[in-house]
């Protein structure tokens, strides 16, 4: 059995440790789906409000979901544009399981009327 970093134990702080298990059989699209993203801008240092669908294809592994909201808590304190973060994401995430493809769509909250999406993708 997988020994997880923060499953089951408790946990009161950020993490960028992804803990990952072994992907089931047949298990052909992971899908997440967080609005309590937040970061800050890196020049005005308002908060930065997102919304974030994180999207993979398993091939041997998958993630955690109690770590993955660790990880996105960790972004909390960052100063980052919106494509930065996705971007960042879609990297660890690939770097942490190896998966056949990953997909991360990051909405930003309207400020002064302007809707940001940005789709960050990486494949093998």
């Amino acid at each position: 059995m997988t020994e997880f970093t923060y499953l089951g134990k408790k946990v009161n702080e950020p993490s960028k440790k992804l803990d990952t298990f072994a992907a089931p059989a047949n298990v052909q699209t992971v899908k997440f789906e967080s609005n309590e993203l937040t970061s800050f801008c890196p020049v005005t240092h308002q908060p930065d409000f997102n919304a974030v669908i994180i999207e993979f294809a398993p091939d041997k592994l998958c993630i955690e979901s109690k770590s993955l909201k660790l990880y996105l808590w960790s972004f909390r304190e960052e100063a980052i544009f919106a494509e930065g973060l996705a971007n960042t994401i879609a990297n660890d995430i690939f770097d942490a399981i190896q998966p056949r493809w990953c997909k991360i769509t990051l909405t930003q909250n309207i400020r002064g009327g302007m809707q940001l999406s940005v789709v960050a993708e990486r494949k093998i």
